[in-house]
């Protein structure tokens, strides 16, 4: 996990705290909205996944979003035969070192070590440097290794459809770093319900306990 994190976006341990006063926008997210996720998926499927991993899901976890397995199986594997399997990528970490000079790291909880907004700001700076091996730069995180994945994107569609993609994307991250968030907030609110419910026994109970005592 240790080395996961300090390998963040491809960039050393040196270069983490980079950036860090360039101001984050919002990022617009929504964790219900199941066509956003779906969408999400499909980005990350199609962009992220050549290069990174996200070994901590797996692909039938996804009928989360709504999807039946065939079309999990259909539409978003095409690095893996079974729907069980995680979601990892063929891409050694000697040979993602010798292209970059650090391996991709796995995304499985990047919106959870940088956040929502720090992600959706991030993809959304990058911009054209001719002094970088990659040929691109980013004001969110300077130097970044990462190249502009996302670029035919950006040009060939609007600004603001650009950033619909990117709010899809980076709400499907958010998914990724806690599928169970949803349910485990739905449980939250069952189970403060019925300790307060409790709490009404016990408060009666304990009047009745103690209301002979001086």
């Amino acid at each position: 996990m240790r080395k996961l994190l300090a390998a963040l976006l491809f960039a050393p341990a040196t270069l983490l705290a980079a950036g860090a006063g360039h101001p984050l926008d919002e990022a617009p997210i929504d964790p219900r909205d199941l066509v956003s996720l779906q969408a999400g998926a499909r980005t990350f499927v199609n962009y992220c996944l050549n290069c990174h991993g996200a070994q901590y899901m797996r692909y039938n976890r996804l009928t989360d979003l709504g999807l039946t397995e065939a079309q999990i199986k259909d539409n978003l594997m095409f690095a893996a035969d079974k729907v069980g399997e995680t979601m990892s990528v063929a891409l050694s970490v000697k040979d993602g070192k010798a292209w970059w000079g650090v391996p991709p790291p796995d995304l499985s909880v990047i919106s959870r070590s940088r956040g929502a907004d720090w992600l959706y700001t991030y993809l959304r700076t990058f911009y054209r440097d001719g002094k970088t091996p990659t040929g691109w730069n980013n004001k969110t995180f300077p130097n970044v290794a990462m190249p502009h994945v996302l670029w035919k994107l950006q040009g060939e569609s609007s600004a603001v459809e650009y950033d619909r993609t990117v709010r899809d994307l980076v709400n499907f991250l958010v998914y990724l770093g806690e599928p169970a968030a949803q349910s485990r907030k739905a449980i939250g609110i069952v189970v403060l319900f019925v300790l307060g419910v409790l709490f009404v026994f016990a408060y009666a109970m304990k009047k009745a306990y103690w209301k002979d005592v001086r």
